[in-house]
């Protein structure tokens, strides 16, 4: 068993023992939901002030409104009524760093983990590539900014999502944890 793993397990041993959340209801109690980036340095129960049961959050590489994004927030609205939607972004987002013909490269190459200096992305080239990675859209991101404005209008300008549900759009400060509004973006995404 690898180290990783014991050490969740016994998190979550501990966290069962004392565990008294499991009459709370399926629908979120403040009736919102967040799409944000996976980043491991994002906490959305912190910077947003949730606790278990207050709130969707979906997460994803880069916070981008893709379609199975737009699938769990119509999930959410339609079948747990979530009432107003936020798309944040954050500063430093690793989604920053290459473009789709990178990514395509990268993967032709090899299916290892690559490694980034100064002078961009290396990749390994151990072992067999897969030049599959070139026709997938990796909804990389040049402009945080323009990123956020893009995927609140994806999502307020799709046919499934009601036009009374405010989306607002922020970035999120990886230094000082901060959400900065993207103005151009929130009113895009007004009921």
């Amino acid at each position: 068993m690898s180290n990783v793993l014991n050490e969740v397990l016994l998190a979550n041993r501990e966290y069962a023992n004392s565990f008294d959340k499991g009459d709370l209801p399926m629908p979120p109690g403040r009736r919102f939901a967040i799409l944000t980036c996976m980043d491991a340095r994002l906490d959305p129960a912190k910077y947003a002030g949730l606790s278990e049961g207050d709130a969707h959050v979906i997460r994803n590489a880069g916070g981008r409104a893709s379609d199975d994004a737009i699938r769990s927030l119509v999930i959410s609205y339609k079948l747990l009524g979530t009432r107003e939607w936020f798309v944040i972004h954050h500063t430093d987002c690793g989604m920053e760093t290459f473009t789709n013909e990178i990514m395509g490269d990268l993967l032709s190459s090899s299916l290892k983990t690559a490694s980034v200096d100064a002078d961009g992305w290396h990749d390994s080239c151990e072992g067999p590539g897969c030049t599959d990675g070139k026709y997938i859209n990796w909804l990389t991101i040049k402009d945080q900014a323009q990123s956020v404005t893009e995927d609140v209008m994806r999502i307020r300008n799709n046919p499934l999502v009601p036009s009374d549900i405010p989306i607002y759009g922020y970035i999120y400060d990886v230094k000082n944890g901060k959400l900065i509004e993207v103005p151009e973006a929130t009113a895009a995404g007004r009921a």
